[in-house]
C-alpha cells in the first residue's frame, strides 16, 4: 500500500482539502518512491533490513525497531519490527515514540547554527559573554603534573586521586562546547571532583537556573586540548545562550524554528498524555542510566536540555535528516544555508576525535563526520545517536538519509542496519 502512488496522491489531496476547509495548517509528508530502483536503490537489498532486524529480535538482542531510509528526497523503506510492549505482545507501530537520549544533540546543533548564521553568536565567542560564571574556570591535574584521564569516557570516576587545580589557560568558547572539546563534565578528574555539581539530573529545574551553576564545574582538561564527550551537561550551555539571544525558552525556539517548519509533530520533551501509549516499554536495557531515572521523564519535565530529553519517531527524524541532506531546506522552508550545513558537518577537531573501534571519523558541531568512505557511509556523511540505540545520519554524497530506532543499546544492530542500507545503493 505504501508504494501505491495513486492512492497516496488521493489521500494527500483529501487531507489538503480538509485542512483548507478547517483552517488548519497542512504538514507535508516525504513522498514515497514508486520503487527503490527509481532512486537508484535495490528493493531486494533493502528487504534484507527486515531479515537483519528479525534475526536480532529472534536472538533476543532487541525487542523491536522502526527503520527508515530515504534517497533523493523519497522514502524507499519505512518498516516496523518486533514489539513495542513485550509484556502484552503489542506489535511495534510506525508512529512509536522512542526515548532519543543523545539523538537530541543534533537538534541543538541546528538551533546553534541558525544563530551562528544570523550573527547572534560566533563560534569564537567565549560563553562568559552570556554566562559570567564561566569567566574563570579551573582545570584538574594530578599531583605529579601528569594531566591524564583516570576513567573510561562517559563514566564519572568514584576514586579521586591526589590532585591540584590550575587556572584554565583560556576561556571556553561556543566552538569548544559544540565540538566536545571544552572539558566540561566529560568523565575525567575534574568530573570526579565536581560530581556533586554534575549529578543533578534528578533536580535540574531549568536552563536559566542550572546552567550558571555549571561554571563551578572543574574542567577535565584545558579547553581545546582534547575531544571528550560531555554526555549530559555541556551542550545545555549553548541552549541557554540560545534562550538569552532569542528571547524564547529553548523548547519553544526549536518548536518554532525546527519542528513546525519540518512538520515534526511527534517530537516532544514532555509527551502529551493522549500519546503516552505510543512510548516503547523498554525491557532489559543495558544503558548506564536505569529507565526509572528522571533523565527518561516523559510527561512533566521542566528542564528542556540540549543533551538529552526528546522523544520522537522514525518519521520525524527522517524529516530532520532530509532537511540536512537537502542543504538546510525541506518543504520549501529553509532552516539553514547550504554553507552553514557544511560548516556544521565538517571536521572541526582534526585527529582529536576518538571513539572505541572508530578510526575513520572526525567531529563537527554536535555530529560525527565520516572522513574516509567505508562499507557503511560515504565520505562527508554525518550524524549522531543516543544511548538507548537510536541513530540517524545524512549522506549528502549519496543523497541519502537513514534512521534506526531501537531501545536496547546494541551497536552491532546499528552496524548491521547501516551495512544493509549502504549495500542497497545501486548508483
Amino acid at each position: 500500500m505504501k508504494n501505491n502512488l495513486t492512492s497516496m496522491r488521493h489521500l494527500s489531496f483529501l487531507a489538503l482539502v480538509c485542512c483548507l476547509f478547517s483552517g488548519l495548517s497542512f504538514a507535508q509528508d516525504l513522498p514515497w518512491a514508486s520503487n527503490a530502483e527509481e532512486v537508484g536503490m535495490s528493493t531486494e537489498q533493502l528487504n534484507r533490513i527486515n531479515d537483519v532486524m528479525q534475526g536480532h529480535i529472534d536472538a533476543g538482542t532487541i525487542q523491536g525497531a522502526v527503520t527508515g531510509v530515504a534517497r533523493r528526497g523519497k522514502i524507499v523503506h519505512l518498516e516496523t519490527h518486533g514489539l513495542m510492549n513485550v509484556g502484552d505482545g503489542k506489535p511495534m507501530q510506525e508512529d512509536a515514540l522512542f526515548i532519543m537520549m543523545s539523538s537530541t544533540k543534533p537538534i541543538l546543533g541546528v538551533a546553534a547554527m541558525m544563530l551562528i548564521e544570523e550573527g547572534s553568536i560566533r563560534p569564537s565567542d567565549p560563553v562568559s559573554k552570556w554566562i559570567p560564571e564561566f569567566a574563570e574556570m579551573q582545570v584538574a591535574v594530578l599531583r605529579d603534573n601528569v594531566d591524564e584521564d583516570i576513567s573510561p569516557a562517559f563514566v564519572i570516576p568514584t576514586n579521586v586521586p591526589e590532585h591540584r587545580l590550575v587556572p584554565a589557560e583560556r576561556q571556553i568558547t561556543v566552538h569548544d562546547i559544540l565540538t566536545h572539546t571544552s572539558g566540561i563534565a566529560s568523565g575525567g578528574l575534574g568530573s570526579a571532583i565536581s560530581a556533586d555539581a554534575i549529578m543533578w539530573l534528578d533536580t535540574r529545574t531549568s536552563l536559566a537556573t542550572n546552567v550558571p551553576k555549571y561554571g563551578d564545574i572543574v574542567l577535565d582538561f584545558q579547553p581545546g586540548d582534547r575531544w571528550r564527550y560531555s554526555a549530559a551537561t555541556a551542550l545545555d550551555v549553548i541552549a541557554r545562550i540560545i534562550e538569552i539571544e532569542s528571547g524564547y525558552s529553548f523548547d519553544e525556539f526549536v518548536q518554532r524554528r525546527i519542528f513546525e517548519p519540518l512538520g515534526m509533530n511527534d517530537t516532544w520533551w514532555n509527551v502529551p498524555e493522549e500519546y503516552q501509549d505510543r512510548l516503547i516499554d523498554i525491557v532489559d536495557s543495558d544503558a548506564a542510566t536505569p529507565p526509572n531515572s528522571a533523565i527518561y521523564d516523559t510527561s512533566h519535565s521542566t528542564y528542556f536540555g540540549a543533551s538529552y530529553g526528546l522523544k520522537s519517531t522514525a518519521g520525524d527524524y527522517l524529516r530532520f535528516e532530509q532537511m540536512l541532506v537537502n542543504g538546510g531546506e525541506l518543504f520549501g522552508n529553509r532552516l539553514l544555508k547550504p554553507q552553514t550545513v557544511e560548516l556544521m558537518s565538517s571536521n572541526k577537531v582534526g585527529d582529536l576525535f576518538s571513539m572505541p573501534g572508530v578510526s575513520y571519523q572526525g567531529f563537527g558541531y554536535t555530529v560525527a563526520t565520516t572522513e574516509v568512505s567505508n562499507e557503511r557511509r560515504s565520505k562527508g556523511a554525518f550524524g549522531w545517536g543516543g544511548a538507548l540505540g537510536t541513530r540517524s545520519w545524512s549522506d549528502p554524497a549519496q543523497e541519502l538519509t537513514a534512521v534506526i530506532m531501537i531501545q536496547q543499546p546494541v551497536p552491532v544492530v546499528q552496524t548491521d542496519f547501516e551495512n544493509a542500507v549502504h549495500q542497497a545503493i545501486l548508483d
